[in-house]
């Protein structure tokens, strides 16, 4: 009796295999031969489920997305305004070993992005996506009078929530770079507080 393969199972092993072959020797190393070799499959096999390289990075990193989505979602569950963007602003930060791996394979994909459209075009929708959502938390946070109305004309509210929005999430973007390269200078608690008395001064 021939043996059945489960072929989403393996799409994933191989996104997973990427993953950390990406995480742990870096993205140049990210060769077909190498995934497959940590995957514990043929080159055949990839070929068979995968067009190319780029195809398998490109879906390990949106395997990566969705894992973060999915665990977001379970924390900001019945969450509003400011606690649900504190949740979401924390969650970004590579506070312990798993948000560690996955900002280092999110970075990892920044400066390939600058020389691969394919690749730019998914880090655009997905940087995309998380600043509408905190965009729109602010909205909600400030509908809610958890953010102390601006002093200036009514008219220029929405751009004030725009720079705020752009100022939290270029802090994300330095702190983790600084929590992955400055080790010693910056530490989980440090980064934490430094993110969370930026909201909370607001």
């Amino acid at each position: 009796m021939p043996k059945i393969v489960d072929h989403d199972e393996r799409r994933r092993e191989v996104m997973s295999a990427a993953g950390r072959v990406i995480v742990r020797d870096g993205i140049d190393a990210a060769t077909t031969r190498a995934i497959a070799k940590e995957a514990g499959y043929s080159n055949g096999v990839l070929a068979h489920y995968f067009g190319d390289k780029d195809e398998i990075l490109l879906s390990a990193l949106r395997q990566s997305h969705q894992r973060i989505r999915a665990r977001l979602t379970t924390k900001v569950e019945g969450a509003t305004g400011l606690a649900a963007l504190r949740e979401l602003l924390l969650d970004n930060l590579p506070l312990d070993a798993e948000r560690g791996q996955e900002t280092r394979l999110e970075v990892s994909f920044w400066s390939r992005s600058l020389t691969s459209e394919r690749l730019a075009e998914v880090q655009r929708a997905e940087a995309g996506e998380l600043r509408a959502a905190v965009r729109d938390l602010l909205g909600q946070a400030r509908a809610a009078g958890e953010l102390p109305p601006e002093d200036h004309a009514e008219d220029h509210a929405d751009d004030d929530l725009d720079d705020l929005t752009e100022h939290l999430l270029a802090l994300v973007d330095g702190l983790s770079l600084h929590l992955l390269l400055y080790p010693g200078r910056i530490t989980r608690e440090g980064a934490e507080r430094i993110m969370l008395g930026a909201l909370d001064r607001r």
